[in-house]
């Protein structure tokens, strides 16, 4: 049996039984649900309380006609719904009074989808922008997600602020070779062949430009002797440089080699590092995006991660593209983009309280209000501690 296909079908059940229900499921709407038929029937139950059906406001038990006008309703917008399914919805519904909970295990199956969905669109776009060299597209969508993000943890009633998975941590997924990989490549060889032949090319650079951001891990180790040689007011040449790679281990444990030192520093011809340095800034970003969407969409399809921790993760994940955006931005001058706003307004607390469905525990009848009773000092000693 399907948890979230039995979690819809009890909540529509429910609201069949008791079409009272529906005041308790304000914060639930029709497209968080999967399956088509449910979203036409609860589409149609919500506009049947909207024009005040008989069955609303009766206390009576609930007519029939309640059940045959929504699915008459629904079958407008849906095929193959039908008067006995409906009632084999009522028949999968334990207690009708148990909707709101029903209602946020439905809650819960949409935003892992929502977020499952969201991941993949920002991946597919991080892949486009990759092969056409452009970032606009992945930062567009990376901002799309932290804005569903953003509305998902209001709904759910979540703290919206990342926080890294729990250790262990999460097995991210093993990286795809960078798109246009043999080019990324060029232009990472060609950035630090000019950067050895023009050391004071660092300058336009060093600000913005870190180890991390290049795909091949010989090369951001040999940008960062380069860094560490200029950090310190050393003089920059392909002895120098291969000198602060052996000292960095980087020779004895076969990151580098002097044959590679040897094919970056021969033939260098003209460049601009700045621009260099930008398209190899627009591969990381792209990678970067990439890599997170890839991340989330991990997580989003662990069920068992709650939808609060989920939606924490996910933003802890769109962290290191947020570092790469920044420092794009810095290099291009061009200012960092407006975050969208959320595509829904706020859920109202009432209904947020509504969706986490947590019972509120009732207070404690007072000793005075408890007839006969008398009040051991054990007991009142115990009640102050809890209520001081």
């Amino acid at each position: 049996m399907n948890p979230l296909l039995s979690a819809e079908q009890a909540v529509l059940g429910s609201v069949l039984l008791d079409p009272g229900q529906l005041a308790h499921l304000d914060w639930l709407a029709q497209d968080h649900f999967y399956r088509p038929l449910h979203k036409a029937l609860f589409a149609a139950l919500r506009k049947l309380r909207t024009e005040g059906h008989p069955a609303v406001a009766t206390k009576e038990p609930v007519p029939l006609s309640w059940v045959n006008d929504a699915v008459d309703e629904a079958s407008h917008h849906v095929r193959g719904l039908t008067a006995a399914y409906a009632h084999t919805l009522i028949s999968a519904c334990p207690r009708p009074e148990h909707a709101p909970v029903y209602g946020r295990m439905v809650l819960e199956g949409a935003i892992h989808r929502s977020v499952t969905e969201h991941a993949i669109r920002l991946h597919q776009a991080a892949r486009a922008d990759a092969l056409q060299g452009e970032v606009e597209g992945a930062l567009h969508y990376a901002d799309v997600l932290a804005g569903v993000l953003g509305d998902l943890a209001r709904r759910w009633g979540a703290e919206l602020r990342p926080v890294a998975p729990a250790p262990p941590p999460c097995t991210a997924p093993v990286a795809s070779p960078p798109v246009r990989a043999d080019q990324v490549a060029e232009d990472e060889q060609f950035l630090l062949a000019v950067l050895v032949e023009r050391p004071k090319a660092m300058d336009e650079v060093v600000g913005w430009l870190r180890p991390s951001d290049f795909a091949g891990p010989a090369h951001g180790q040999l940008y960062r002797c380069l860094g560490a040689l200029h950090h310190r007011g050393e003089p920059i040449d392909r002895i120098t440089v291969l000198w602060e790679a052996q000292r960095r281990g980087l020779l004895a444990d076969g990151t580098l080699t002097t044959e590679q030192l040897t094919a970056i520093c021969d033939g260098v011809g003209p460049g601009s590092a700045e621009w260099l340095g930008e398209q190899v800034m627009r591969s990381s970003v792209t990678r970067t995006a990439a890599a997170s969407a890839r991340a989330i969409r991990a997580l989003a399809e662990n069920e068992s991660l709650a939808p609060g921790r989920l939606i924490s993760h996910a933003l802890h994940a769109l962290g290191p593209l947020d570092d790469v955006r920044t420092r794009w931005q810095a290099a291009n001058g061009h200012p960092s983009p407006t975050p969208l706003a959320p595509p829904t307004q706020e859920a109202p607390t009432a209904r947020v309280h509504a969706a986490l469905a947590r019972s509120t525990p009732r207070p404690a009848a007072r000793p005075s209000e408890r007839p006969g009773a008398a009040v051991k000092p054990s007991a009142a000693r115990s009640s102050s501690r809890t209520h001081g």
